[in-house]
């Protein structure tokens, strides 16, 4: 038996291979995509404000349908340029360099060179080898040591950074949409802001007019002075209400200047942008119920690939529960420069077990602390997909109220025209004060300016609609992720090897995460 020691040692090493090879499932919970019981029974009408038609919207460029060139160019050039999106991009090169640091770990972790050299000189007296003596030694080693993935805890680490990195790549998409909405948004409420100096600029002129008339005739005696300062208030009134409003499409522009990575300034890309709005009507979409689009969100995405990596971080912890089992081998040679001392060539191999036995309760208690954030990153994907309905819901209501009110605004502005010119008329033929014709104009005024307010708050409603359905999207190419400039300044910094140039991965839908 004891004979046979030796022997059973030496072939350990193969034996704990083939049991690594063979070795049980990884440890912790395999990530199921958790049901959404409630989505199911949600059917919305949406106030009537999405429809199904085959010929419907691609909601994925859903800006096109306005047929606004300025529009389009912006959004094309803020995808090229805006400082989030690109930074977004970054996070896959980021999330794609650590799951390769994750599948680094499951070949032998320790690949070492160890190398001395020594030179020694010494003086002796009063002895038999009296005088002095030199001499050199050098040592080489090379060790290896590889922990078998027996519980799974490097499976698991590659099964969480896969799930991270797809998880950057629907955040990047989700910045898309974001981004999309943004530029619409702002870009709407410019030529809103517009109409509405517009608007102001026209009540000017006509308050303007009133005034002189209203100046001549005080100075001819035919008018009291009340009437002239009761001209001169509003028309000062409407003048004033000029400078806020351009204050505000100086805010505008620069905050389309910043999407687009601009100092703020002059924005070419806006000079033929004038007040005309368009009329957007009913969002039609092809194929998709807005309730199968909850899922397919971006943001949604992105939770649901958080929980699938936080998941698998749960095996890690529970691995470091159970022994890790390595194997290790060194090789070494040592040589000197005496005569009387050999060189020495030394090769050891073996199996190595360590566990982390009294631990106190730390391993046990990461394990928790995993799983409660598994369950965290869970609560948050239900969060997310009750957020996404709410969205919808709040920006289809939104459509259909800013719509309905569209329409009463549009026969009161008919209604407070003809006043106002009913009162002039009235007042030339002296049937009416001059007051009649002062409020006819205030109330014009008001009307026009709520009538271009409400129209523009009908635009956001639908770009916020396209926005909650999780339009506004494409699959991020390599150029889009990091431009080719971009890349080259990275690959002169550091060392990128071929993950530069590799393409960007593209993620399953909802359900099981594989």
């Amino acid at each position: 038996m004891i004979r046979a020691l030796p022997n059973a040692i030496f072939r350990l090493p193969g034996a704990l291979l083939l049991l690594g090879a063979v070795a049980c499932a990884p440890l912790g919970p395999d990530f199921v995509e958790p049901d959404v019981g409630w989505l199911s029974q949600w059917q919305p009408t949406l106030y009537g404000q999405v429809v199904q038609d085959p010929h419907g919207d691609d909601i994925s460029e859903w800006w096109r349908r306005f047929h606004d060139p300025v529009l389009n160019t912006l959004v094309e050039q803020a995808r090229l340029e805006n400082p989030e999106l690109r930074i977004a991009g970054l996070s896959i090169l980021e999330s794609r360099a650590v799951l390769g640091i994750a599948i680094g770990q499951q070949y032998p972790q320790l690949q070492q060179i160890n190398a001395e050299g020594a030179y020694v000189s010494e003086r002796t007296s009063g002895g038999i080898n009296d005088g002095d003596r030199e001499f050199r030694s050098a040592e080489v080693a090379f060790d290896v040591a590889w922990e078998m993935d027996f519980w799974g805890r490097f499976r698991r680490g590659v099964e969480s950074a896969d799930a991270a990195y797809l998880a950057s790549v629907t955040n990047q998409r989700d910045v898309q949409v974001l981004l999309a909405a943004q530029v619409a948004s702002l870009y709407y409420g410019y030529k809103t802001t517009l109409r509405r100096i517009e608007i102001a600029h026209e009540n000017v002129a006509l308050q303007e007019r009133s005034l002189e008339i209203t100046r001549q005739l005080f100075q001819s005696g035919q008018e009291s002075e009340l009437d002239l300062q009761q001209a001169r208030t509003q028309y000062l009134a409407t003048l004033a209400t000029i400078p806020s409003l351009r204050l505000g499409l100086t805010r505008q522009r620069n905050a389309l200047c910043a999407l687009l990575r601009r100092a703020p300034g002059d924005l070419p890309e806006l000079d033929p942008a004038d007040g005309q709005l368009p009329e957007p009507g009913h969002v039609a979409l092809v194929g998709e119920l807005p309730v199968n689009l909850l899922l397919l969100r971006p943001d949604v995405r992105t939770a649901a690939w958080q929980a699938a990596a936080q998941s698998a971080q749960v095996g890690v912890a529970q691995a470091d529960l159970y022994p890790a089992i390595s194997l290790f081998g060194t090789v070494s040679w040592q040589g000197n420069s005496l005569d009387a001392v050999g060189d020495v060539t030394t090769f050891a191999a073996g199996p190595a077990l360590s566990w982390d036995i009294f631990n106190y309760g730390r391993l046990r208690n990461n394990v928790r602390a995993q799983d409660a954030r598994l369950q965290q990153a869970l609560e948050n994907f239900q969060s997310k997909v009750l957020n996404a309905a709410r969205e919808v819901d709040d920006a289809a209501k939104r459509m259909a109220e800013t719509e309905a009110s569209q329409k009463i605004l549009d026969e009161s502005l008919v209604a407070a025209e003809r006043s106002l010119v009913i009162a002039n008329r009235r007042y030339r033929e002296g049937y009416s004060s001059f007051q009649r014709v002062l409020d006819a104009q205030a109330a014009a005024f008001a009307q026009s300016d709520l009538t271009a307010l409400n129209r523009g708050e009908h635009l956001a409603a639908v770009i916020d609609l396209y926005r909650a359905l999780g339009g506004g999207w494409r699959p991020a190419t390599l150029d889009d992720v990091a431009p080719p400039w971009l890349r080259e300044e990275m690959r002169e910094r550091t060392n990128w090897g071929d993950l530069l140039d590799e393409s960007v991965a593209v993620p399953p839908g909802h359900g099981v995460v594989p």
